[in-house]
């Protein structure tokens, strides 16, 4: 049996490195001696510093007059490089830029706090947003994009809002009347029952303060009553001609189905069905270039279909890097006679499944045509490639990055969010390029 001295001189014989803490540096480090040289950190500082033209950002801090702000420079690093290390929340990158030696390099031991962050984030995003095409055409530049074949495809992304908030228009129309009517009642009580006021107030007050339980009906009442409003007008928005709509639909008629939803939380969300059922989300649209999986074009919908989106990105990925795709790839749900024509006159090679035809009975000659090219392709179809360039974009978004859920409300603020994730995925590509 070995005893407790034994073992202490047995440990004791060994010499270890000296651990002292409390220990004071020789020579002050820098802070960017806390990560190597080759860390993401020191791409990310290089690249806000060096690259990117900050203009918009900076145009903004004209006022002399107040407490120095954080340098604007390191906010928007701040946000990028928490972005491209899968971190979102202003709360967890204020407590990285505590805690993280990485984040304490780019942010030269600055510690801005959550508040500072997201008001930044929230101030500045469409400028942030704006940065897409400014990171596209350094990756462009560095030999990453060449157009030969690029993929399209959407996917549905989780709003911040929950789709049980979602109310029918149906149910809005009953539950207006029912909050009406008991607000109503509550004031005509109150008018008739001012001698027990101090019952009902308190003693303190003096009987005109609104209940709590009222002023939360009445915000509801107003909320419902913008959402009905809202899905009233597009109604009679769907009256004009739509170029997609098919002879089959019926026609508009200008009121709103019972049946139509809007959430109460992100009124501006939509109900989307996914492959694990529905969720109150949006629809973010990428084009993927072949060569190294680099995003050429973005944009978020609130419509979950995709067919209105191949348009607007044939042009944007025009607009970002001057010039065409040759060939382009997608799936059914971008199949129709309009897109195939855009492509001809773009002349851009495409290969858009046609699944969703097999059941009209008078398909075009576009679609045809297309039917023809894919059948005669066969396994050896340029269509193949679409799977195997932008889903898995999507994939190291959604399950490498943990981005599945969007943290801000509305379409502009999401749609600049979007823009952001989308440069933090070609800043990666960008960074692995150069390592």
């Amino acid at each position: 049996m070995v005893t407790k001295t034994e073992c202490e001189i047995s440990v004791m014989a060994k010499t270890f490195r000296e651990w002292t803490p409390e220990q004071s540096l020789m020579f002050p480090a820098s802070p960017l001696d806390l990560v190597e040289k080759d860390e993401l950190a020191h791409f990310i500082r290089a690249l806000v510093l060096e690259q990117l033209d900050l203009k918009e950002i900076l145009s903004q801090y004209e006022e002399e007059r107040g407490f120095p702000p954080f340098h604007p420079a390191m906010m928007t690093a701040v946000l990028l490089y928490g972005y491209c290390q899968g971190i979102y929340s202003s709360r967890r990158m204020a407590r990285a830029c505590r805690q993280r030696v990485d984040f304490m390099a780019l942010t030269s031991m600055q510690k801005p706090d959550f508040r500072t962050i997201n008001r930044f984030r929230q101030r500045h995003l469409k400028a942030l947003g704006g940065l897409f095409g400014q990171v596209l055409r350094l990756c462009q530049k560095a030999g990453l994009v060449k157009l030969g074949h690029v993929a399209v495809d959407g996917t549905r992304m989780q709003a911040n809002a929950s789709k049980r908030k979602s109310m029918s228009y149906s149910r809005m129309k009953k539950a207006e009347q029912d909050l009406k009517a008991e607000v109503d009642r509550w004031f005509t009580e109150a008018d008739r029952i001012d001698e027990e006021e101090d019952v009902l107030y308190g003693a303190d007050k003096s009987g005109d303060e609104m209940p709590e339980w009222v002023s939360d009906k009445q915000e509801r009442l107003k909320r419902i009553q913008q959402a009905k409003a809202e899905l009233e007008a597009e109604a009679e928005a769907e009256q004009e001609s739509n170029p997609e709509k098919t002879r089959h639909e019926k026609k508009p008629t200008g009121k709103p189905k019972e049946t139509a939803q809007r959430n109460l939380t992100d009124p501006e969300s939509r109900l989307m069905k996914t492959s694990e059922g529905f969720i109150q989300g949006y629809n973010g649209q990428a084009a993927v270039d072949s060569k190294n999986q680099v995003i050429v074009a973005q944009t978020l919908t609130t419509s979950s279909n995709d067919m209105q989106q191949m348009i607007p990105l044939l042009g944007q990925i025009r607009s970002n890097l001057g010039r065409q795709a040759k060939e382009v790839s997608a799936d059914s749900g971008y199949c129709s006679e309009r897109n195939l024509k855009a492509l001809i006159q773009r002349h851009i090679r495409g290969y858009v499944a046609t699944d969703r035809q097999r059941k009209v009975r008078n398909v075009s000659q576009w679609v045809q045509r297309m039917r023809r090219r894919l059948a005669q392709g066969a396994r050896r179809s340029r269509y193949r490639l679409r799977k195997q360039i932008v889903e898995p974009v999507f994939g190291q978004i959604k399950d490498a990055r943990g981005f599945r859920r969007f943290l801000l409300r509305g379409k502009d603020k999401v749609a600049g969010e979007w823009s952001l994730i989308c440069t933090a995925h070609n800043l990666l590509k960008l960074a692995a390029a150069g390592s």
